[in-house]
Parts: C-alpha cells; sequence; structure tokens
C-alpha cells in the first residue's frame, strides 16, 4: 500500500504544477479551478493511502521479491446476490427523469430510492442472509 499512497502523491505534485502552469498561461478560471481540485482529490487518496499503510501489515505489493501466489488469499466479503442495486438504479433514473420530465415525478422515485437505500444498508440483518 505503501507504493500507492507514494504514486498518488507524486501524481498530486503533478496536477498542482500543472495547475500552476496553466492558471498564469492560460489565464482561464475555469480549467484552473479544475486542476486544483483534482489536486485536492488526489493529495487526499495519497495521504489516505500512505496514512493506512503505516497502520496495517506490509503487503506483498511492498516487496520487491514477492512473488503473484504471495498476495493470493481472501479478499474479503461480498454479497451472493442483492435486488437493491436495482431498486437504485430505478429509482435514480426516475429522479434524473424528473429533471426533464418535471418535478412532480420526484415523488415517486424517493420512495422507491429509500426503499433500495434501506433494504440494501440492512440487507444481512434479516432475511435468508442474516449473520448471527
Amino acid at each position: 500500500m505503501k507504493i500507492q499512497g507514494r504514486m498518488f502523491i507524486w501524481l498530486s505534485v503533478f496536477i498542482l504544477a500543472m495547475a500552476i502552469v496553466y492558471g498564469v498561461w492560460a489565464k482561464e478560471p475555469a480549467g484552473a479551478t479544475a486542476l486544483f481540485l483534482a489536486f485536492g482529490l488526489t493529495i487526499m487518496v495519497g495521504y489516505y493511502l500512505a496514512f493506512t499503510a503505516r497502520r496495517v501489515d506490509v503487503g506483498a505489493q511492498d516487496d520487491k521479491n514477492a512473488d503473484v501466489a504471495d498476495d493470493a488469499g481472501e479478499l474479503g466479503f461480498f454479497a451472493p446476490h442483492s435486488w437493491q442495486p436495482l431498486s437504485l438504479a430505478v429509482g435514480g433514473a426516475l429522479a434524473f427523469m424528473s429533471i426533464c420530465f418535471g418535478w412532480w415525478l420526484m415523488y415517486f422515485s424517493a420512495p422507491v430510492i429509500l426503499v433500495g437505500l434501506f433494504g440494501w444498508v440492512f440487507e444481512f440483518y434479516r432475511g435468508e442472509n442474516q449473520n448471527q
């Protein structure tokens, strides 16, 4: 994880330099603002990765003599199936269609979004996938 943190920090330094050069040379505020915001995002990700790398065990990606098989193992817990993303997608589509067709459509999309959101959050607290 250390290498990813360093990569993002170096990327943020490059973006900051390009933002300064672009801001001085082009004198166009929208592009310079976007580059400064990109700098802020990359420095946040780089700092988080570097901060986290100090607190977790050294991974195989940080060892120069590691094999690919050294990083094998469990990657995490993933839901076997879920209908909640479909509900959120339908609700989101209705919400964006309300911009085009009329704000009254938001009254129908908000409950669909809330049902999908609450269903996704509490998916493993009830039903057949309940964790003990």
